[in-house]
């Protein structure tokens, strides 16, 4: 990786800037009677011009009123019927779908107590509520236990305050969490394999990597396949991304050939 860095800047690829320049276009206007004023004679016709010259303007100004923005309507603490979750009901709800015996049982990303939340989301009305408009809102809320590796689900009742379900599955991997692409850089910065991201990285912008908060991360799933290395031969069952890395600032830095294993917490190579 850093023998193609000083190559063409390490598999780097640069945005490019695009400078727009505007044209003012001057627009002449003649004022009634201006056309006749030297037949006149005298400072009438040119008295005459600019009285009227100064009734166009002031009907000009007239005509044009002052914009005015008005401000978004305050969000409400309960939405209704299938409208998004208020973010009151979005607290409201991962605040009851993990209970004091989940919260203890688990553990996040960090390897703290409680497990790593996902998502949040509205809940698909039941088959028998299709055309009921007072149909009461529900939520699902995801949880990933990196204690056990699996994905635990709640649904709950937002009229009730009730959870009444939950789902518990091993082998599924959802979208990963913003907070999970963070430990992800944290952990691969922190590595032996990540000396050539910090030196591409270097390389780019002049600066030392020491913490993600230099970068704008994107994450995508790794799941195991034929080609995959021992290494890596638990991903889908284990909590695995790849990092899509770009210096704040600066290019992005191809970082696609390491592989995150949040669940071990290893970095390996593939390809």
């Amino acid at each position: 990786m850093r023998t193609i860095v000083h190559r063409h800047l390490g598999k780097v690829v640069a945005g490019a800037a695009i400078a727009v320049a505007g044209t003012a276009v001057m627009v002449g206007i003649t004022l009634p009677g201006s056309a006749g004023a030297d037949d006149s004679g005298g400072g009438n016709g040119a008295g005459q011009t600019s009285q009227q010259a100064g009734q166009s303007q002031d009907q000009a100004q007239g005509a044009v009123q002052p914009g005015v923005v008005e401000e978004a309507p305050a969000e409400g603490d309960k939405g209704k019927g299938r409208d998004p979750l208020t973010d009151d009901e979005t607290e409201r709800v991962e605040k009851l779908a993990l209970d004091q015996q989940l919260f203890r049982t688990s553990e996040n990303v960090e390897g703290d107590e409680g497990p790593q939340r996902i998502t949040v989301d509205l809940a698909e009305p039941e088959e028998s509520e299709l055309d009921d408009p007072n149909a009461p809102r529900r939520a699902e809320v995801s949880f990933y236990d990196y204690k056990d590796d699996s994905l635990v689900t709640k649904t709950v009742n937002l009229d009730t305050g009730k959870v009444e379900g939950t789902d518990t599955q091993h082998g599924v991997q959802p979208p990963i969490s913003r907070a999970e692409t963070v430990e992800a850089a944290q952990l691969l910065i922190g590595d032996r394999l990540g000396a050539g991201l910090k030196a591409d990285f270097k390389d780019a912008t002049g600066k030392e990597l020491t913490t993600p908060d230099q970068l704008l991360l994107n994450s995508m799933v790794y799941r195991a396949n034929s080609g995959t290395p021992a290494a890596l031969a638990d991903c889908g069952k284990h909590r695995c991304l790849r990092l899509f890395v770009k210096a704040k600032n600066g290019p992005w830095i191809d970082s696609r050939d390491l592989v995150v294993d949040l669940s071990a917490r290893k970095i390996a190579k593939v390809g």
